[in-house]
């Protein structure tokens, strides 16, 4: 990567937290799938999963990324640690773009993030199944997948 393209991923990390400001978000702001993958694969930010250890597990994940689930089981009951965990993996001044199923569980994490003094916790917009259709599948229109990025199942 050219210092010219780590710049360029640089300044769009800028952009988002100007305009999560300007719309008055609890959270530095929201990046594409595609950016967060371009940001991490340039080293700039640390994608966490904060989908269940089950559905990182099944459905599949990002390769090379951390996890900390945002709730556990069945009945999603909220991870009480989340916040001490995430620091623990990647430390209170990373830039870390969170991931969930669809784009909404990982804007709870964010906002917890930052009340906890993470400057910089991102939201990975569409999730990485994507939004439901009108059929009621998730992956038809948006998300990870849909987008054909990386990614793998155990």
């Amino acid at each position: 990567m050219t210092v010219a393209e780590a710049s360029k991923l640089d300044e769009l990390l800028d952009a988002a937290q100007s305009e999560a400001r300007a719309a008055g978000l609890g959270y530095a702001g929201g990046v594409s799938p595609q950016e967060a993958w371009a940001l991490h694969q340039a080293g700039l930010a640390r994608i966490v999963d904060v989908r269940t250890a089950e559905e990182r597990k099944f459905v599949g994940h990002p390769p090379g990324t951390d996890h900390v689930a945002w709730a556990t089981g069945t009945s999603m009951t909220r991870n009480p640690r989340f916040v001490r965990e995430l620091e623990a993996k990647v430390g209170k001044e990373a830039k870390v773009l969170l991931l969930c199923r669809s784009g909404k569980r990982s804007v709870l994490a964010a906002e917890a993030a930052t009340q906890a003094g993470f400057p910089h916790a991102f939201n990975i917009l569409e999730g990485f199944e994507g939004e439901l259709d009108p059929l009621g599948h998730r992956g038809a229109a948006d998300g990870w997948r849909f987008h054909g990025l990386p990614w793998v199942q155990d």
